[in-house]
């Protein structure tokens, strides 16, 4: 077997999350949070869209992490990122945490917005 280290550049990988908790480049985040190629900064939840859109011009994917479930994104959230020209993909947040890293490492241009397990 052939293993690979993996490599992130500048950025930094979700290393595990827990009950209201991720931990993100070996630092804990309390709460909602929104994780670029750029760093990790709180989330305001579905009603803080400036904070994503901010980023509009540095991604072209987010994933959203919606909690333990899967759950549908508000039509207001998902039509202000999508507005901005933001490909919105909403998953539970494990699954979202594991889709961000595996495409971090291949240096797509993409963030995660996650809301607590």
């Amino acid at each position: 077997m052939r293993l690979n280290e993996i490599s992130y550049d500048n950025a930094a990988p979700v290393d595990g999350y827990g009950a209201g908790f991720f931990r993100i480049g070996g630092t804990r985040f309390d709460g909602p949070i929104a994780a670029f190629a750029t760093g990790v900064q709180p989330w305001g939840g579905y009603d803080d869209t400036a904070t994503l859109i901010a980023q509009a011009d540095t991604l072209d994917v987010l994933f959203v992490g919606t909690g333990a479930e899967i759950a549908h994104l508000p039509t207001d959230f998902r039509t202000a990122l999508e507005d901005a020209g933001i490909g919105v993909e909403a998953m539970a947040s494990p699954a979202a945490c594991r889709t961000y890293n595996v495409l971090l490492s291949e240096g797509r241009r993409i963030a995660v917005a996650l809301i607590p397990v």
